[in-house]
């Protein structure tokens, strides 16, 4: 029947990461979705074998700005926050060795002249991170000035990004 809904369709989840918090799944029916990242940025990390993927909404570059958060919220910022995804992405089956990329946000979205550069400051510290920890970006949608929303697609290791002028796809299965 055409426009029937697939079994796998009627099961299908959508899971929330908020600001300064990660998920992760390795459950097919599940797409993990952060929505309005300005100068936060989004990262993505996706095993294509084990279909293990997580995603990171982090808010501010370093922890050491408040010690007593990161304990209590270590996915706000991108020195706690890193290390928490890739552990839970592994914890869930997820081969450090497979492991595919995205990063998205860190825009300018402040009207007017931003100096704190908060969007800036967290693309360097999440670079950082991921080239001393050994990891290359597959794709990126970084700075500018506008906002992103991001969905992972655990079934597909699809990642959709939407803005307000365009959706974008990209596949991080090889």
């Amino acid at each position: 029947m055409a426009g029937a809904p697939t079994v796998a369709s009627l099961f299908a989840q959508r899971v929330v990461v908020g600001v300064g918090d990660l998920g992760v799944s390795n459950n097919t029916a599940i797409t993990l979705s952060t929505y309005a990242l300005g100068s936060c940025v989004a990262v993505v990390t996706y095993d294509p074998v084990s279909k293990a993927g997580g995603l990171l909404h982090l808010m501010l570059p370093e922890s050491t700005i408040s010690p007593e958060k990161a304990v209590s919220q270590p996915a706000m910022f991108v020195d706690t926050g890193m290390p928490a995804l890739f552990r839970a992405v592994i914890g869930i089956r997820g081969e450090r060795s497979r492991l595919r990329i995205f990063v998205a946000g860190g825009a300018s979205v402040l009207s007017g002249t931003d100096n704190f550069k908060i969007g800036e400051r967290n693309i360097r510290a999440t670079q950082a991170w991921l080239t001393l920890n050994g990891f290359s970006v597959r794709a990126s949608a970084v700075g500018g000035v506008i906002s992103r929303t991001v969905h992972l697609n655990i079934g597909t290791g699809e990642v959709s990004m939407k803005t307000p002028l365009t959706n974008e796809r990209f596949s991080l299965v090889p």
